[in-house]
C-alpha cells in the first residue's frame, strides 16, 4: 500500500505541471481548451523520439515544451484570427495532433511511417540520470532503513524522482506566480475576466490569448514529456481524458485549499493533482474495480468535486441567512418591548 501511494505521489507531482497548464486556460483565460489531450501526447512523442534518435533527454524535453507551445498558439490563432469558436478550435487542434503525433513518433523509424508508441526501456532519460546521481548520495538507504524500523515492509527503490519533481514543479509554480503578477500576466488575467474592458485600454487581447494558450500547452507538453520518461514509453493514446484529469485536479485543489490569491491557487492545483492520483490509487486497490474502470472513477471524482462544494456553500449560505434573521429579530424585540412599556 505504501509503495502504491508513493507512486501516486510521484505521478501526481508530474501531472501537477499539466494541471497548472489547465488552470491557466480554464481559470485565468476562461478558455475551454481541449488541445490538452493532444499536446500532452505531443510532448511525450517529441521527447521519446528525440531520445531514441540519440539526443540529450534535457534537450528533448525542451523541444517538447516548444512543440506544445506551438500547438497551443495555433489553437489561439484559429480562435482569434480565424474566428472559430473556442471549444471547436481546441477540438480541431486535438484531432489534428493525433495524426501529427503519429508522424512525430514515426520519425524514430527509418521508414518514417507513423507508429502508435515508442518504448524507452533501455534509453537514457532524465529520471535514469537522477536515479544514478541520487544513489551515489546514499540518502535512499537512510530513508528506507528509517521506514523499515517504523514497520514499513516495502519501500520505493529511489526517492530521487519525487524530490527532483518537487523542486521542478515548485520552481514552475513560483515562475507562474511571478508571471501572473507582471504587466503581461495581469493583462492575461484581465482578458479572462473581461476582454471588452481590457480591449478598451488598447490591449491586444488576441495576442494575449495566443500567448496564454501557448504557455498553457507548453506546460502540458512538459508534463507529457516527463511522464513518457517516467513510465519509459510514449503512447498516442496517453492523452485520452487528460483534460478531465486536469480539471479534477484544479477543482479538488480549489475546493480544499481555496483561491484567495494566485500563489494559494497554484499551490492548491498542485496539491489537488497529488490528492487526485492518491484517490485513484486507493480506489484501484478495491477488488471490485479493474484498470478498465479508471475513466469511470475519474468521472465520478470530478462529479463529486463539483457537487460537494456547492452543497457545502448552500448550507453555509442558509446558516448565514438564519443568523442574520436571528440578529434582526433580536434587535426588533427590545424595541417592541420598549414601545409596549411606553404605551
Amino acid at each position: 500500500m505504501f509503495v502504491a501511494i508513493f507512486g501516486s505521489v510521484e505521478q501526481g507531482i508530474i501531472y501537477a505541471i499539466m494541471a497548472l497548464g489547465v488552470y491557466l486556460t480554464f481559470r485565468v483565460l476562461d478558455f475551454p481548451d481541449l488541445t490538452v489531450d493532444g499536446s500532452f501526447v505531443t510532448g511525450g512523442a517529441t521527447a521519446a523520439t528525440m531520445i531514441t534518435l540519440g539526443y540529450s533527454p534535457v534537450l528533448a524535453t525542451l523541444c517538447a515544451i516548444l512543440a506544445g507551445f506551438i500547438a497551443g498558439s495555433i489553437t489561439g490563432i484559429l480562435h482569434t484570427k480565424a474566428k472559430i469558436n473556442a471549444l471547436l478550435a481546441g477540438i480541431l487542434m486535438m484531432i489534428a495532433l493525433y495524426s501529427i503525433n503519429l508522424r512525430i513518433m514515426g520519425a524514430s523509424l527509418e521508414t518514417g511511417i507513423g507508429r502508435p508508441n515508442i518504448p524507452l526501456s533501455n534509453a537514457d532519460t532524465i529520471f535514469k540520470s537522477i536515479a544514478s546521481f541520487w544513489q551515489g548520495l546514499g540518502i535512499d538507504n537512510a530513508i528506507n532503513n528509517t521506514l523499515h524500523s517504523m514497520g514499513v515492509e516495502h519501500t520505493p527503490n529511489t526517492w530521487g524522482t519525487v524530490f527532483f519533481m518537487i523542486i521542478v514543479t515548485f520552481a514552475i509554480k513560483f515562475v507562474a506566480d511571478w508571471f501572473l503578477k507582471t504587466e503581461q500576466g495581469l493583462a492575461i488575467r484581465a482578458t479572462g475576466d473581461n476582454d471588452k474592458m481590457i480591449r478598451s485600454f488598447s490591449a491586444n487581447t488576441d495576442t494575449l490569448i495566443i500567448l496564454g494558450l501557448g504557455l498553457s500547452n507548453g506546460l502540458v507538453a512538459l508534463s507529457g514529456a516527463l511522464i513518457a520518461q517516467y513510465s519509459r514509453f510514449a503512447d498516442v493514446q496517453a492523452g485520452v481524458g487528460m483534460i478531465v484529469s486536469g480539471l479534477a485536479s484544479v477543482i479538488i485543489g480549489e475546493a480544499i485549499f481555496g483561491t484567495k490569491s494566485v500563489a494559494r491557487t497554484t499551490l492548491a492545483v498542485i496539491c489537488g493533482a497529488v490528492i487526485y492520483r492518491i484517490v485513484i490509487a486507493l480506489a484501484m486497490q478495491i477488488k471490485f474495480f479493474d484498470t478498465g474502470d479508471l475513466k469511470l472513477l475519474t468521472a465520478i471524482i470530478v462529479i463529486i468535486a463539483l457537487v460537494v462544494p456547492n452543497i457545502i456553500e448552500k448550507r453555509k449560505e442558509r446558516k448565514r441567512k438564519s443568523k442574520r434573521k436571528a440578529e434582526r429579530l433580536a434587535t426588533l424585540n427590545p424595541a417592541k418591548k420598549e414601545g409596549e412599556v411606553n404605551a
